[in-house]
């Protein structure tokens, strides 16, 4: 079960990273790594539960945290120099 969950993960990582490859826009791009990085947080989490160490769920937040911060912040970025294009 483990190596069949890990197995999608990984499946979704790399359309993921198909996206960011060839997205259209800056912003699918962002979001295409925003969704690996959700990816590596289920990963990780996967990988404490079924090696039974739940501190890994403390590791899983953290890093859930710094991928939401740097998305808000990569978007405010483009969003800022659209305006002084405008």
């Amino acid at each position: 079960m483990f190596e069949l969950s890990l197995c999608i993960c990984g499946l979704a990582s790399v359309i993921c990273l198909w996206r960011v490859a060839l997205g259209p826009t800056a912003y699918d791009r962002v979001l295409a790594v925003n969704a690996v990085g959700s990816l590596v947080i289920i990963g990780i989490t996967l990988h404490g539960f079924f090696m039974d160490r739940p501190e890994f769920i403390d590791i899983a937040i953290l890093y859930a945290l710094i991928n939401f911060i740097g998305t808000i912040a990569i978007l405010k970025l483009f969003t800022q120099n659209k305006e002084k294009k405008n």
